[in-house]
Parts: structure tokens; sequence; C-alpha cells
């Protein structure tokens, strides 16, 4: 077997990529690596350590090769996936799973066996004729105890390229750990390819796209498909196999951003937060002001009687949709700089420029996008008008290009959490930001019981609400139950654990009027920075503890030289009796008909909210000021 392997490896290896995998002292991951080489047959396999050599030589082959083309800025490119490989793929996205093992019937799975079958015969030398790019990252900081190495092996050199921005090398923590390295492995092709726009070449056999987890041995496979959310698999691919390392290990994997709160005195206090997509994840970890270290997932542990938290990546994946100089000025400052950045299915014209949907200025007429030639007005086969750029096109830079970095994004033991933060879209229900009595009834009311409203951007329908436990049910690889459990049990672990507040930015008035600006998002972070370290009280209300009228006048004024009337604040912070009850009956609903084993805290909780706030209906009705009950 040990000649065999050897002789697998270094008939597509050169002796320096040969000796730079033996440097790792694993069996393991060359084992691993030797398997699928021989399965999918590349041409050629280069093995990538830490070097700026070999990052240099993923990125020029990306060009090299027709996955990315130069634009107009130094160190800009861009990308295009197929046309009808623009996103996740779900309905084939399963995980892998032995006979009797069950997720729930929440989850996609499929029989291990099956699939391994099924996935291994569509591999069967897919990379002929391909260039294999053998990856070494570490989700999280490096030579960490939050930390899990990965290996990534990919025949696209954008798939490469992107990593290298989005994570942490690696190879040097590998060669640490050798035989002891507990890691994660990906295994991605993109398939036989065909000219696209530009001449750049995507997936052709989309019909065989399939992304497989195996929970068990911690490996994704991933073919016939570019999309970096199917195919950047550190991303949410990974972390569903953290999710379930976690819930083996009592320590929490979460779709959440972490930013730094400034406070008085220069003092800095740092949020975890989960939205939705389309909820305004991305423009409060940018928020200008104050700190972002992480966008996206978070590792949460509880480090020295402390919970503390990293951001898994390093870089930005980003939806560019809509950015701005006057929204989002630190992106829209990064995105013009002469730095590393991929676009990807964007509006290609005038030589190396592009335009995104949004974008201010004059929108260009014609050009090149995701389908090829583009003119304002052009269809698809399906009759459907083609945008200038894609709703889901995306940008991928270093975050250290920003200029509102935290200083401890790198930190090996991350930052202290003072507070979880979980938003939504809600027209009619929730105050625009709200403390939780507790630990138990924070992840139950505010996490748990998730809901957002989709638009018609995301989901074609607008209002719908939509069931999204802490804006994570995508991505889970646990029965919700379970999920919902860990975080519980990871709260008790704490004398004093992380206080749990919701936002809410798009609360209406019965005539559909908008009652907060989409700038005002930076008020109720300054309150809850305020709020965890007792610098302000607040109001109980049958649901949470919600601000004083004082503290937001001062901070409207403070922050965006604004005047905050008793009007705006008794509209927005009126407790809505009828539609907090209706949210606990469709929570009733779903917990006992689309969850198994629920927690009976969690009915429990929701029914003290439901008596909570039928006295306070009986005394003063269904629309009760804050002044009410102050």
């Amino acid at each position: 077997m040990v000649i065999e392997i050897v002789s697998i490896l270094k008939s597509k290896l050169s002796e320096k990529d040969y000796q730079k995998l033996m440097e790792l002292d694993n069996k393991e991951i060359i084992e691993f690596i030797a398997k699928f080489v021989d399965l999918c047959d590349p041409s050629k396999v280069t093995i990538c350590n830490d070097s700026e050599e070999d990052i240099r030589y993923t990125r020029e082959a990306a060009i090299k090769n027709n996955e990315e083309a130069k634009l107009s800025i130094l160190g800009h490119t861009i990308h295009y996936d197929g046309y009808y490989d623009q996103a996740r793929d779900k309905a084939r996205t399963k995980f892998l799973l032995p006979k009797g093992k069950d997720l729930g019937p929440e989850l996609n799975t499929m029989d291990k066996e099956e699939g391994l079958k099924e996935i291994y015969k569509i591999m069967k030398d897919i990379m002929n004729d391909h260039e294999l790019f053998v990856k070494f990252f570490t989700l999280g900081p490096n030579n960490s105890k939050f930390s899990i190495p990965c290996v990534q092996l990919t025949d696209s050199a954008y798939v490469a390229h992107s990593e290298d921005l989005l994570y942490r090398q690696g190879y040097q923590d590998f060669v640490r750990l050798g035989k002891n390295a507990k890691f994660f492995k990906f295994i991605h092709s993109q398939g036989e390819l065909e000219e696209e726009s530009l001449g750049l070449l995507v997936s052709k056999n989309i019909d065989e796209r399939r992304i497989y987890i195996d929970l068990e041995d911690e490996i994704i496979y991933c073919t016939n498909t570019q999309y970096g959310g199917n195919t950047i698999g550190l991303k949410k691919l990974a972390m569903r196999l953290a999710i379930n390392r976690a819930s083996k290990e009592g320590w929490l994997t979460e779709h959440m951003l972490i930013m730094g709160v400034r406070g008085p005195k220069k003092r800095i206090s740092y949020f975890t937060g989960a939205f939705p997509s389309m909820c305004g994840k991305t423009s409060t970890a940018m928020i200008n002001g104050e700190n972002i270290v992480g966008d996206d997932i978070a590792y949460i542990r509880n480090i020295y009687g402390k919970a503390r938290s990293v951001n898994v990546e390093s870089g930005i994946f980003g939806i560019i949709e809509g950015i701005n100089d006057k929204d989002d000025p630190l992106q829209w400052k990064a995105l013009h700089e002469p730095i590393e950045i991929i676009f990807t299915n964007l509006l290609y014209y005038d030589n190396g420029k592009v335009y995104w949907n949004g974008k201010p200025g004059e929108k260009p007429k014609k050009g090149f996008n995701h389908s090829g030639e583009w003119y304002e007005g052009k269809k698809d086969k399906e009759g459907n008008v083609i945008t200038a750029s894609h709703r889901n096109a995306r940008f991928t830079f270093k975050m250290d290009v920003l200029c509102n970095t935290d200083k401890k994004l790198h930190d090996p033991i991350g930052v202290e959490v003072s507070g979880f933060i979980y938003g939504g879209r809600d027209s009619d229900t929730s105050v625009p930001v709200e403390e939780s009595f507790d630990w138990v009834h924070g992840i139950i009311i505010k996490g748990a019981c998730l809901e957002s409203e989709t638009t018609a951007a995301t989901l074609g329908k607008e209002g719908v609400r939509v069931f999204n436990s802490m804006s994570n049910i995508d991505f889970l690889s646990i029965p919700i139950s379970k999920y919902i459990e860990n975080n519980l049990r990871f709260g008790r672990k704490f004398k004093n654990p992380p206080s749990i507040f919701s936002v809410n930015y798009f609360l209406r008035d019965k005539d559909g009027n908008w009652l907060n600006h989409k700038n005002d998002k930076a008020i109720w972070l300054k309150w809850i920075e305020l709020r965890v370290n007792n610098d302000v009280d607040a109001i109980k209300t049958p649901t949470g503890y919600i601000p004083l009228y004082e503290d937001l006048k001062r901070l409207f004024k403070q922050v965006l030289n604004k005047t905050y009337t008793k009007e705006d604040y008794i509209k927005q912070f009126t407790v809505r009796i009828p539609e907090n009850l209706s949210k606990i009956e469709r929570m009733n609903k779903i917990f006992t008909t689309r969850v198994q084993d629920t927690p009976e805290i969690l009915f429990k909780v929701l029914q003290e909210q439901k008596e909570r706030l039928l006295v306070v209906q009986k005394k003063y009705g269904d629309y009760i000021s804050p002044y009410d009950l102050f």
C-alpha cells in the first residue's frame, strides 16, 4: 500500500512538491491526497505551502487558465460562474448518513454508501487535463485553541485564489501539528468546462452538480460547479462540519458577525450578531465608526470563564449589489483601491471597468456579464430580464484592507463577547432594540424563534415570514432541537453569560411607512454597548428591556446630530400585543409540528411570555406606550 501511494504521488508531483507533502509527516493527509489523485487523474498536482511564491502561482494560474480576467485597476480581476450556476444548490447539497442515523425532517440527507458510490463515479477521471491545487488553511487564527486545520483539493485556480484571500494560510500549522492534526477535508472539481463571457471558462455539466457532506469522516465532496457558495469549501460547507464537531465538544459555531462597538473613554465592547440574508448583517458589521472583526461566521468558546469568539475567516466574500459611497463608505473606498480583489458576476464594460446594480453614476447600456454579451433589456430563454450584474454578484478581498478592521482580528484567544444580537426583517412586531431577561429567554425568544419576512429580491414574494432559528437553519448539520439545546447548555457554563438582544431595522406603521431610518442602527448599537456596561437603565416590558427616551434622544444628537422626538419613540417602542401573541402561536405550531424533540423549556418560556402579554393587555389594551410601563 505504501509503495502504491508513493507511486501515485510521484507520477504527478515534482520532487519539490513531493517533499512539501512529506514534510507534513501525516499519513492521513498523504493517503487522502493520493486517493483522489488516483480517482480524479489530474494532469498535474501542485502542493502549495504558505510561501508568497505559491500564493502568486495560484493567482497567476487563475488568469492563465481563463477563470479570471484582469480589470483596469491593478490587482482587480473578474470571474464568471455559468448562467445557471449562480447560487447555492440546496437540492443537491446532502448529508451522507450511515444506516440508522437521522438528522430530522428539515435536513437533506441520503444513504452514505449510495452517495459515495455516486460521487466516486462522477469524479472518476474528472480532472483529466486539469491541474490539481492542494491548499492548506486554518479556520480561525493560526496556532489557536479555536482553529481547525483544513486541506483543500481543487482543480479550480479561482477557488484556490479565493481561499487565499478569505482564509489564513495553514501549511505551517499542519507541520507543527504533524500526526496530531485533526483536520477538515475538501475535494472539488469544476468538471468539464465551456467558454462563457469574455472567453472565461465555466462548468458545463451542472446536471451532475453535487455537494455531499460526510460528517463522520469530515469530508466535503463538490463537483461540476464554480459558484463560491458551493465550491469555497471552507465557508458554509465547513460551517456544517464545525457545527457538528462543536455540538460534540461543547462550543458554538454560529452564523454571526463579530464587531467592536466603541463606548465612552475609548472603551470597546464586542458583540456577535446573527441576521438572515437581506436583513442588515453586513451593513451592521461595516458600520462607520465601529470596529469589524468578522462579517459571517464565528466560533465561540468558554475561555477561562468568559465567552470569547474568533472570526473563522480573514477576508470577505460579500454581496456587492447596492453598495454606494454614502451608505457604505468603507466598502466603497476599498473597492476602488489598487488592491487584490476578485469581482464575480458583474457587468464588464469599457475595457476593464465594472458596474454593479445600484452603483452610483450612469449605468452602461452594454457590456459583458454572466449571460455573455449584454445589452439593456436582454432576456434569457425563459423570458426573464437579465440585470446588468447578478443580484448575487460578489467581491472577495482580505479584511485588513478595511480601515476599521479590529487589531484583534488574528488574536489566538479572540475577543470577549459582551452580547449576542439577533435581527430579522419584521414589519409589525418587534421594537427596534430590546434586551432579553436572561440567557434562556434570549436564546429561545430572540434566537430559536427568529423569523424574517422575505423580499422580492430574495424569494420572489414579499412579506412572507420564514422561520430561521439563529439565522442558521440553512447550515445546520444536527437536528434543530439539539442545536437549540447546545446553545442553552453553553450559557449555563458562565456565572454571567453574555447578554442577548434583538434589533429590528424594518418596522413600519399601519400605512406601510418605515419607522426607522437605515442609519439609526448606529444608535441601537450604542445603546446596547452602554447597557452591557451598566451605563443606562431600561424599561421592563412583557417581552424584554427597552431604552429610556432620554438616553436615545442624547445618542441621536451625539452620534447622528439628529433630533429624536417623543412621538418617534412612542411609535417605535409601543408594545404590540396582538402581533406578539400571533408570533407565539406560530412558534408553538412550528416547534410542535416541524421540529422533533423540541426542548420542553422552549414551550415553557413561550407560555410565560404569553401570560405576561395577556396581563398587560387586560390593563392597557392592545397597543401600549412605553410610558405606560415606565
